[in-house]
């Protein structure tokens, strides 16, 4: 029986043999998507902007799955490193079937102290690397006329955040882009989403204060922070034939705080 049991198991991974690109996946979010679509029999190719050892730790948590996994040092903010990233994954994994544009920093503050450095650097990892990476990846997808691209927004860029405009801003850019490009590439059976991930806890959120965490879990009606693993779910059932019917949609991980 037990034997049964894992044959079947072992035949309903759910992403088994495609290749899915995850920008920003050495910790937090980004790492939790690539472990999960590991577990799901996905090859992951990841991206990292330092830190070779930690990317090296992640290749090697990753192909214990038993999945080829391959790390590569490159910022998705960068138009030409970008194409040149994309062509060295295609060489060396000769598909992409799945897009995950996770990479994101934050550099908050009032808008009254904002430098206009800030402000850039913000646009260009989290909004113009979506684009960067889309244009790059997109001969490959009209290639084999399908292609599932998976954007991360937040909710902050659905209702704003005070002291985060640059964040927000950019977190909005991409939700017009994911409509935007799912209206394009619809006829070509490639699909466009985004997740909209509310407080989720990870090294970043660990750095806070605890009355800071307190007080914004308790506005959260589910009443606990959010998983990298719950934002994984998501993403693997956006990148899964589960989802075939759903494209230009953004769907909020965030315990009901947008509601």
């Amino acid at each position: 029986m037990s034997i049964f049991v894992s044959k079947i198991k072992r035949h309903m991974k759910l992403l088994k043999d495609k290749v899915a690109v995850i920008t920003g996946a050495t910790r937090g979010i980004g790492k939790g998507i690539a472990l999960k679509f590991a577990s799901e029999g996905a090859n992951v190719a990841f991206t990292y902007v330092s830190s070779p050892e930690k990317a090296k730790n992640v290749e090697e948590e990753l192909a214990a799955f038993g999945i080829k996994a391959k790390g590569y040092q490159s910022n998705a903010g960068d138009f030409s490193a970008a194409q040149t990233l994309i062509d060295q994954i295609l060489e060396d994994f000769e598909k992409i079937d799945v897009l995950i544009n996770n990479a994101g920093i934050t550099k908050d503050g009032l808008l009254m102290r904002m430098s206009e450095e800030n402000w850039d650097d913000v646009m260009d990892i989290n909004l113009k690397s979506v684009f960067n990476m889309t244009k790059a990846t997109l001969r490959n997808f009209l290639k084999q006329k399908s292609g599932s691209i998976i954007n991360m927004s937040s909710i902050v860029g659905v209702q704003g955040n005070a002291g985060q405009s640059n964040y927000s801003a950019s977190k909005a850019g991409i939700i017009g882009f994911t409509k935007s490009t799912a209206q394009e590439l619809g006829s070509r059976n490639i699909r466009c989403n985004a997740i909209a991930p509310g407080f989720i806890a990870t090294e970043m959120t660990d750095a806070l204060n605890k009355e800071v965490v307190d007080k914004w879990v308790e506005n959260i009606p589910l009443k606990r922070a959010g998983s990298p693993d719950d934002v994984a779910n998501s993403c693997l059932f956006l990148a899964s034939d589960m989802s075939t019917y759903v494209t230009g949609q953004v769907i909020s991980v965030c315990g009901g705080m947008l509601t």
